[in-house]
């Protein structure tokens, strides 16, 4: 969908012609700021759009020397996504220095949080505030920074002194990075921090009155202050080349798209090393993930919020999922996971398995109790689970008979249905002797089981459904037909089970939220988009 201009939002000619907006390739069900080639964006004296904290905002305690830094990131967070506001919007510009390129490009950790990102971010986070009434009622023209610094200000005897319009509000900026740098295997990382800054004398006054008496360094590049641990390390710090310059960061970020309000990166082989997990790790684990890194981003649309992310590199993975078919559920479904290649995945993985048991000092009892284990119920391990697997599984639970003693809950394997059968029925003769008999619904079909809790939803389980059609299930799970696992929760069903028990404000608000999806891939990689929709 499209992000559309909010309602008393105008936009005056811009006093400055040459200020655009940069150009994004919007992603799949994104909003975009900009037509298929960058234009201007009119700036300035436009309306303030913004989201204030309430009043009574609390906060912990803020923690002394680089700790302060830590404290405000969480902040923002809450800000952005917690029950307060987000910002007051004096421009829609989203354009400027982003801190990896300032922090040091030998960076194996890097996270940023932005304040001033894409306009298409802005109106969706607009958007999105004004559908719950606790954020709708407070929104205004105040600066967010301030209900920021507040929270994090909290009872600090320390930051008493401080104060926001005086000794912060002058020089902070909107932009905030942190990078973790590998010292050696085993030793406590190296520490960058990025904060953007509009003016770097009283920033460097602000700061040591954010921080007195402890020792940190301190340095500027290009509109940032880069903190460090030391005055040599943030000197350091600011002449290296950038993490923007790092052909694998790029290439991940780039991969991942709209970078939103919140990105994220790491080597996770790197952070291995240095955390010394090498030391107590499995050696196929730890080669699972030498060279793999993971990127993300958090951002909105008008409709939803959303968490995507890849991994990149690594071992190949073993998994080899094949699309599964979530959509095909009947369209009364409230929840459902469905997951691809877990049988294949598992008969791979056991040899592996058997061996990491036996090489323990227990190896040999585990080995005897599972001999002894198949031989008292008939249950052959690994075959017999490989069989459950399938290619794919998939749990549902339906909205008919939620209230009832027996909701209708049941699960679509997609196996070979006669040795299925017989694996479920030495299940049932299993809970049955431990005295709790458990008889399952099945049916049977081409290529598949269906077992459920009645015979009824058995039946509605293994005729094709039209879940696929609903908006709500096509905006929380993307591309479901070409997703390897899936996860989909229909909040509004759900409803009768709890809204009864809210009041007010409280009840306004949960009545907001929609649906749940989680949706991705494990071929070339994995990848992951993790969205909550809202009415």
């Amino acid at each position: 969908m499209s992000a559309e201009t909010p309602p008393g939002a105008s936009f005056p000619e811009s006093p400055d012609p040459d200020r655009t907006i940069e150009h994004r390739t919007p992603q799949p069900g994104q909003a975009t700021a900009n037509d298929a080639h960058t234009r201007q964006l009119p700036y300035g004296q436009a309306e303030e759009l913004g989201f204030n904290a309430p009043d009574g905002t609390e906060g912990a305690p803020a923690k002394r020397g680089r700790g302060w830094l830590l404290a405000a990131i969480s902040a923002i967070v809450v800000v952005i996504l917690g029950g307060g506001g987000v910002w007051a919007f004096s421009q829609l510009s989203g354009g400027g220095t982003q801190p990896q390129e300032v922090l040091p490009g030998n960076a194996i950790a890097y996270v940023r949080l932005d304040l001033d990102p894409a306009a298409n971010q802005k109106l969706a986070l607009l958007t999105i505030a004004r559908k719950f009434p606790g954020i709708k009622d407070s929104l205004s023209d105040d600066d967010p920074r301030k209900a920021l610094f507040e929270a994090i200000k909290g009872d600090s005897p320390d930051l008493a002194k401080v104060d926001y319009a005086k000794d912060v509000e002058p020089w902070l900026g909107d932009r905030a990075g942190l990078a973790v740098l590998s010292s050696g295997a085993g030793k406590e990382p190296d520490v960058a921090a990025a904060v953007q800054v509009k003016d770097e004398a009283a920033a460097r006054d602000g700061i040591a009155k954010l921080a007195p008496g402890d020792e940190y360094g301190l340095a500027f590049r290009d509109g940032y202050a880069i903190l460090a641990k030391t005055q040599a390390a943030a000197d350091g710090y600011a002449k290296a080349a950038p993490l923007s310059q790092n052909a694998q960061f790029s290439d991940d970020t780039s991969a991942v798209g709209e970078p939103g309000v919140m990105s994220f990166w790491m080597d996770l082989g790197e952070l291995a090393d240095m955390s010394g997990a090498a030391a107590t790790a499995a050696p196929t684990a730890l080669e699972s993930i030498k060279d793999m890194r993971f990127a993300g981003a958090l951002r909105f649309d008008g409709d939803y919020a959303e968490l995507t992310g890849i991994t990149r590199g690594g071992a190949a993975n073993t998994l080899k999922g094949q699309p599964v078919k979530i959509a095909e559920l009947p369209a009364s479904t409230v929840g459902a996971i469905s997951l691809s290649g877990l049988g294949d995945g598992f008969a791979t993985q056991w040899p592996k398995i058997q061996q990491a048991a036996e090489a323990t000092p227990d190896g040999q009892t585990i080995t005897k109790s599972l001999e002894q284990f198949q031989q008292l119920y008939g249950i052959s391990v690994p075959d017999d689970i490989v069989t459950l697997l399938g290619k794919s599984l998939t749990i549902a639970l339906d909205q008919e008979g939620l209230d009832a003693q027996q909701p209708n809950v049941g699960a679509v394997l997609t196996t070979d249905p006669v040795k299925a059968q017989a694996v479920v029925t030495k299940l049932e003769a299993l809970l049955a002797g431990s005295g709790t008999p458990l008889q399952l619904a099945k049916k049977p079909g081409d290529g598949q089981l269906v077992v459920a809790s009645t015979q009824t939803y058995a039946d509605k389980l293994g005729t094709k459904g039209t879940l696929g059609e609903s908006e709500s299930f096509k905006l929380a799970v993307p591309d479901a037909d070409a997703a390897n696992y899936a996860v989909y929760v229909d909040l509004d069903k759900l409803e009768p089970l709890y809204l009864s028990g809210l009041k007010g404000e409280e009840k306004s608000n949960v009545q907001v939220l929609r649906a749940i999806g989680l949706s991705g891939n494990y071929t070339d990689g994995t990848s992951m988009t993790l969205r909550v929709l809202f009415n």
